[in-house]
């Protein structure tokens, strides 16, 4: 975020507070500045205070209805200052997408919560952060707003890992996020899910767009109906029963097994051909070259990406009253691409919005 001071809320559940107490049950204790009900249930949902399976997530972390949330869950063990609790979550909402930060900044409100076992001394240091954007604490730890910067988040993803599992058919997701389709990743543990959702707008960097990314859904009907409001996603699910919502995607990933399958709803849109195959080479090389890092991998797509678009733009005309530039498709039809390619590329233009109305 640079400079610029987080715009978030936080309660003991989430710069909110949940905790468990001895008894077993899970409690909303406190949080600033107000939310409401129904994020309120969502963010008790997410944290593991409340699922009877008894794993515990240490940090988690997604979106809905465009609020980021950011939740740290600790056991309790040998605090004087919270006797009768046995786990809390410290949950921050906020409007951007920055893991590392906002893990940071949990992990420091939950050391200041053991200490003490009250909400005060945490909003000293929330309020810090939030005027100032820095706390510090030689005991606690010291945090500074600054030292996460956007890029960061968006390249701390390993794209070599997504290649390294999926080799070739890495190119249907890039695809599917070129055409802006709705991509669902299955895998029971959330851990793997976040790590490999949050890598995937990196494939289409030059959107930089991770308003996409939903890496902790739950089969819950306002959160699928939410989901279902957006155009476009990469949405992340740890319950197995999403492999039988294709309502909800175009193309799915059971990471667990190592399987991509595409919709027959975008199998036209989706057909594969010689451009398709020069992009997963391309993918898969760079990937595998040992002196290349993540970055530089990002890179090497991004540049196939601007080659592709810069050939779409040659093809599009500005027409009357309208500045967006529109595809022409006489124009598209007179190059005789392979079908595959013109297919791509006409289908690009609609998820870019540039076909005439």
């Amino acid at each position: 975020m640079g400079e610029r001071r987080p715009t978030c809320s936080a309660g003991v559940a989430a710069g909110r507070k949940a905790q468990k107490d001895t008894n077993g049950d899970a409690l909303w204790v406190w949080c600033y500045p107000s939310v409401t009900a129904e994020l309120r249930t969502l963010l008790l949902r997410k944290c593991c205070l409340t699922d009877e399976s008894k794993l515990l997530h240490t940090f988690v972390f997604g979106q809905y209805k465009r609020t980021w949330f950011y939740i740290t869950t600790v056991e309790v063990q040998d605090s004087p200052a919270l006797k009768k609790v046995t786990h809390f979550s410290i949950v921050l909402t906020a409007k951007d997408f920055n893991p590392e930060k906002y893990g940071a900044f949990t992990r420091i409100l939950c050391r200041i919560y053991l200490k003490y076992g009250s909400p005060v001394k945490m909003m000293e240091s929330y309020i810090a952060v939030l005027t100032k954007g820095i706390c510090q604490s030689e005991e606690n730890g010291s945090f500074l707003s600054k030292d996460f910067d956007a890029r960061k988040a968006y390249l701390a993803g390993s794209i070599k890992d997504i290649v390294s599992q999926f080799g070739m058919e890495t190119v249907i997701l890039y695809t599917a996020l070129m055409l802006k389709k709705r991509i669902v990743v299955y895998h029971p543990r959330i851990e793997a899910i976040q790590e490999f959702t949050r890598t995937l707008p990196a494939l289409v960097w030059h959107r930089q767009d991770w308003s996409i990314l939903h890496s902790y859904v739950h089969l819950n009907e306002e959160e699928v109906e939410a989901l279902k409001a957006c155009a476009g996603y990469v949405a992340g699910f740890t319950d197995s029963e999403v492999n039988s919502r294709p309502d909800l995607y175009d193309v799915y990933v059971n990471l667990a097994d190592s399987e991509i399958t595409i919709s027959p709803v975008v199998k036209e849109a989706m057909t594969m051909g010689k451009l398709h195959k020069e992009i997963g080479q391309l993918i898969v090389q760079s990937a595998e070259d040992p002196d290349k890092s993540d970055s530089q991998v990002i890179k090497d797509i991004s540049l196939k990406t601007k080659e592709i678009l810069s050939t779409l733009a040659s093809l599009t005309e500005v027409s009357d009253g309208n500045e967006k530039p529109t595809l022409n498709s006489e124009a598209l039809k007179q190059k005789r691409f392979p079908p595959a390619t013109e297919n791509f590329l006409f289908h690009l233009a609609a998820a870019e919005q540039m076909l005439k109305i």
